[in-house]
């Protein structure tokens, strides 16, 4: 075996070891907030949607709580605004396997009610130990509660959306969540910018 050839072997065996452990810290931590009872969400949902995707993505997204069709699939964004949500980024030249998609709080609030400040408390740290397990470059906020956890508690959606926030390192971009287009398609032409940054700056990482 060439040296060239040994090194990518060896790289490549590296990224595969890597990916193992990351997939195994997330199970654990699925596992973890599975059982969690920290607020009352838990006891009126069916299961905790604990999030899917790629361990290894790059582009992370972060709605706000699950809806009636994620808890009765244990899936997130699989409703009307999922569907949409896949079309943007379609559209935007990502496919939902290759990034990852989590929510603020795990647990169907009821009546898809915007989840309350001590739900998302509790329930952040689960988030945190997420993003620092899948270790993202950025990060696209879905709708208000999810720029006020990661952006800033007092921020509005409307003032914030299509801005670049950095914390920590990662690239955050406030957009409106899907569910906000269903409501107000002409939201759709100013979360395409949003998204068309995003991909840019995605493209920008991977070159």
């Amino acid at each position: 075996m060439k040296q060239e050839d040994l090194f990518n072997y060896l790289t490549e065996e590296n990224r595969e070891k890597e990916r193992a452990s990351v997939g195994q810290a997330l199970r654990e931590l699925e596992e973890k907030t599975a059982s969690c009872r920290r607020c009352k969400l838990r006891e009126g949902c069916s299961q905790v949607v604990f999030g899917e995707g790629d361990p290894d993505a790059l582009l992370m997204l972060v709605g706000e709580g699950p809806g009636r069709d994620e808890d009765r699939l244990g899936r997130p964004f699989v409703g009307r605004a999922g569907k949409l949500l896949d079309k943007i980024l379609e559209a935007a030249g990502f496919q939902r396997k290759e990034v990852y998609i989590a929510n603020v709080v795990k647990c169907r609030p009821p009546q898809n009610r915007n989840p309350l400040p001590e739900e998302i408390n509790a329930c952040y740290s689960h988030l945190q130990e997420q993003i620092k397990i899948i270790r993202p470059k950025i990060i696209v906020c879905l709708g208000s509660m999810s720029a006020k956890t990661l952006v800033d508690p007092r921020a509005q959606i409307s003032k914030i959306r299509g801005k670049w926030v950095e914390r920590q390192g990662i690239g955050i971009m406030p957009t409106f969540h899907p569910a906000a287009l269903l409501r107000d398609p002409q939201k759709k032409k100013l979360v395409w910018q949003d998204f068309q940054q995003v991909e840019r700056e995605y493209k920008r990482l991977i070159t």
